[in-house]
């Protein structure tokens, strides 16, 4: 079995984590005057030898990404800290942020003298009020012992950092919504190009990073580059979190080397649920197409994922055993993409729309077959029309689905009615009782 790699959540379990001083006794900061002392052109270049690839969902090389802003025209440039987690069943950033906040301000703070940044962001999901202000005390902190300000540490750097609390919106996770909504007007996706690197915020130079990605910049520093490839595979080198939800016995975030596998890390989740059989599972969140119990062995890294029809995304591992009713889910996601989608584009608004209501018709086994058909019909008529990924992302669950248990959809239809006790699936007492209410 691969063994957990506890570096981000190194210090979650320490007593008072998130204080400054905590984090200076593990080691933290000795990465920044380290940083301070190299060319900023050696550290962007230490940053691509590593391979660190964007931990936000896309896998983009790290490196690469900071490689691409223009040469320095004498005008401001940018650092934005992607923190809006919100995709369904992510939950690493935020505990990061909440358990280990100096962290993300270390790894900022290393970022912007190598990309010449003199003012970052980091953009929080508004709805997380407790995240916002332990962001707003570690920056406080930092600032009070010369971690950041005006001449950091003697090297004539100079760097401010702006905690921004969003309002709560999905889209915003797309980093041109963030942008605009940063500046704000309403966040909505910009047509591209021009790229964040060349015009993004107030038009200037911008690079916009995953909380995880800056996160993992220190060690990087501190460790050198062997230290990180020897971790993970060829093409996807170091550690990552994977946050496991749903049907096993100890759900959380377990951080280990990209390659690892679902069947290892449920084993170090303490296994399923009352022993019951995997069903299906997401390997990056809802908006990647599903995986079955036949996938279980599948390297969790973006080439292998990728092969096996899926996305690595955000390493979000739903996971749901043999009681839970696939209609049900991908209804309950769709739902959740139709709310959220902006309403620039057509296919997104209208398509969400409609997929959630013929999604409903036939969990309420009100459907037909033609819907069955007209569901991948719909998805067809939205992949690759969408403005942004949020349209292709609705589309994953309901194909990946109808592909793998359209049996189950047929069952709805031929039955008349969900043939699953929904409260046989519910994680938790209460959500069992209203079930049972609601069926009374």
């Amino acid at each position: 079995m691969t063994d957990l790699t506890p570096v981000l959540t190194a210090t979650w379990d320490a007593e008072e984590s998130w204080k400054l001083s905590t984090y200076e006794q593990h080691g933290g900061y000795g990465a920044l005057k380290k940083a301070l002392g190299m060319e900023p052109g050696d550290i962007i270049q230490m940053v691509k030898d590593s391979g660190l690839r964007g931990r936000g969902g896309a896998g983009f090389p790290t490196g690469m990404k900071w490689g691409f802003l223009p040469p320095d025209d004498g005008g401001p440039r940018y650092l934005v800290v992607n923190a809006d987690e919100s995709e369904p069943g992510t939950c690493k950033d935020i505990p990061t942020m909440l358990s280990a906040p100096q962290i993300l301000v270390e790894g900022v703070a290393i970022t912007s003298y190598a990309i010449g940044c003199n003012h970052a962001f980091i953009y929080v999901r508004g709805e997380v009020t407790h995240v916002y202000r332990r962001l707003l005390q570690a920056v406080r902190e930092a600032y009070e012992a010369g971690h950041l300000g005006k001449n950091i540490h003697g090297s004539g750097f100079d760097l401010d950092v702006t905690v921004h609390a969003g309002a709560g919106a999905y889209i915003c996770g797309e980093e041109t919504a963030l942008l605009d909504s940063l500046e704000g007007r309403r966040g909505q996706p910009r047509l591209k190009p021009p790229f964040p690197a060349v015009a993004g915020l107030y038009a200037r130079p911008t690079v916009v990073n995953n909380v995880e990605s800056v996160s993992s910049v220190p060690a990087i520093i501190d460790r050198g580059v062997g230290w990180f490839t020897a971790m993970g595979t060829e093409r996807s080198k170091g550690m990552g979190i994977f946050s496991l939800s749903g049907h096993v016995n100890r759900p959380g975030q377990y951080e280990a080397p990209l390659g690892i596998t679902l069947r290892e890390l449920i084993d170090m989740a303490g296994g399923m649920r009352d022993g019951k059989k995997l069903k299906f599972w997401t390997p990056g969140g809802s908006s990647t197409p599903i995986f079955t119990d036949e996938h279980l062995d599948t390297p969790l890294d973006y080439e292998s994922v990728g092969a096996a029809g899926s996305m690595l995304g955000t390493r979000a591992l739903q996971i749901f055993d043999e009681t839970t009713c696939v209609v049900r889910v991908v209804t309950r996601w769709t739902e959740f993409y139709k709310h959220e989608s902006c309403g620039k584009c057509t296919p997104c608004r209208e398509g969400t729309y409609w997929l959630t209501q013929i999604l409903k018709r036939v969990e309420g086994g009100r459907g037909t077959d033609a819907d069955i058909q007209q569901l991948l019909d719909t998805c067809e008529s939205i992949l690759g029309r969408a403005f942004c990924a949020l349209g292709d992302g609705a589309t994953s669950s309901i194909s990946s689905s109808v592909k793998l248990f359209r049996d189950e959809y047929e069952r709805h239809v031929t039955e008349g009615c969900c043939p699953f006790d929904h409260a046989a699936s519910a994680l938790f007492d209460y959500e069992t009782k209203a079930i049972e209410e609601a069926h009374a």
